[in-house]
C-alpha cells in the first residue's frame, strides 16, 4: 500500500470517527476530567501567559479547557479539524470564536499571545510533526509560550503494534500504532526535541505524568 494514500485515508478516517462516534460521547467519558498533570502544567503555562492574552487552542476538541482560560479573564480561539467536535464545544461556550481547520492547515500570523495542544500530537504522522509545530511558531507573537502534550507508550508494546501493522501490509514507520481504532503516533523523546528546536522554541520546562510528556516552550 502508498504510504501517501494511506496517511490520506487515515487522517479521513479521523475526522470522520470523531465526528460520528466520539464528539456525541466525548464529554461524559473523557471531557469532563482534567488529569492532575494536565492541570498543574496547565496552571503553570497561564501563569505565565499575559493579562488578558488571546490563547490558541489547537485541535480545542470540545473546549475542555476553555473554562480554565475564561476563568482567568483570558480569552480563547478554538481549531479543529472535527466539525461534530466544534459543534460540541459551540453548545457549551457559544461566545468562543472557533475554526474548523487542522493542525497542518492553519495559517495564522502573530494572532495569539499563547498557544496550546492538548492530546493531540499523537494523531500526527511524522511527516507533519515539524510542520505542525511550525504553524503554531508562526501564530504566536513574539515570545509567546506554548504547551503541548505527548502521549508515551511502553516501547514493548510499540514494537509488537508496529510488527502486527506490518504483518497486515501497512505501510508504517516505527513508532506508529495503527487499527482498526484508529492512530497513534509515539516518538522519541529526541526526536521531540529535535523537531522543537527546528521549529524555533526554547525550551522551558518538561516532565511526565499521567501517560503524557508535557512539554512548555517560548517562540525565540
Amino acid at each position: 500500500m502508498d504510504r501517501l494514500n494511506w496517511l490520506k485515508e487515515v487522517r479521513h478516517s479521523a475526522e470522520a470517527r470523531y465526528d460520528m462516534r466520539w464528539s456525541p460521547i466525548y464529554d461524559e467519558n473523557w471531557g469532563n476530567v482534567i488529569e492532575p498533570s494536565h492541570r498543574g502544567c496547565f496552571n503553570k503555562f497561564l501563569n505565565l501567559c499575559p493579562p488578558r492574552a488571546h490563547i490558541l487552542d489547537a485541535a480545542c476538541g470540545t473546549g475542555k479547557y476553555w473554562k480554565l482560560i475564561l476563568d482567568s479573564e483570558r480569552t480563547v480561539f478554538g481549531i479543529d479539524q472535527s466539525q461534530g467536535m466544534l459543534d460540541r464545544a459551540h453548545e457549551k461556550f457559544p461566545t468562543v470564536q472557533m475554526e474548523k481547520t487542522g493542525l497542518q492547515e492553519m495559517n495564522f500570523h502573530e494572532s495569539f499571545d499563547a498557544a496550546i495542544c492538548m492530546d493531540a500530537m499523537e494523531c500526527v504522522f511524522p511527516e507533519d510533526w515539524l510542520r505542525v509545530l511550525q504553524n503554531i511558531h508562526r501564530a504566536l507573537k513574539p515570545n509567546g509560550y506554548f504547551y503541548f502534550t505527548v502521549e508515551v507508550a511502553d516501547e514493548n508494546e510499540i514494537k509488537k503494534a508496529f510488527q502486527s501493522a506490518r504483518e497486515k501490509g501497512l505501510p508504517v514507520v516505527h513508532g506508529e500504532w495503527a487499527d482498526e481504532d484508529g492512530y497513534h503516533f509515539y516518538p522519541q523523546r529526541e526526536q521531540v526535541q529535535a523537531w522543537v528546536n527546528e521549529a524555533g522554541f526554547h525550551p522551558i520546562e518538561e516532565s511526565f505524568g499521567d501517560l503524557y510528556q508535557h512539554l512548555l516552550v517560548q517562540k525565540r
